[in-house]
């Protein structure tokens, strides 16, 4: 019995090391493949660990985010340098994402048309679609002009 026991903590033991060292490394390269090969650990092992201790969980989800933390620093950093080597797309890139000027525009919604512009023969199409899509009865609505 007593061995059984010793056996057990030496288990545990050893998977607290593993499961340590293996959220080191994912601190530092948050690559769940990658992680498991360097510290050793089969990615079943990994992902069977997950779902059994929820603290392991949280602090491999923490690891993973500080991870990419480091990982967005770096890449920051590298673009930084670029732009002083004023190399263009990296600076094209830097504004794109940091200036609301060069920033993707966003085209809002201009309807096509109003319903004051179809015909009443346009409406009743658009009603029709519109009731074959919603599978039940579109009453139409009654224009208000003024």
């Amino acid at each position: 019995m007593a061995d059984n026991s010793s056996n057990n903590k030496a288990i545990l033991d050893r998977q607290t090391k593993d499961k340590q060292a293996l959220l080191g490394i994912l601190k530092e390269m948050p690559i769940i493949q990658v992680a498991c090969k360097r510290a050793g650990i089969d990615r079943s092992t990994y992902y069977r660990w997950r779902k059994e201790d929820k603290e392991f969980l949280r602090q491999s989800e923490d690891a993973m985010n500080q991870g990419f933390e480091l990982i967005n620093d770096m890449s920051e950093s590298q673009v930084i340098s670029l732009i002083k080597e004023k190399k263009l797309p990296a600076i094209a890139l830097w504004l794109k994402h940091h200036h609301p000027r060069y920033g993707s525009k966003g085209q809002g919604y201009t309807p096509i048309a109003s319903n004051e512009d179809l015909t009443p023969e346009e409406q009743k199409m658009v009603l029709d679609a519109l009731q074959l899509a919603a599978g039940g009865l579109i009453l139409p609505v009654k224009n208000k002009r003024k």
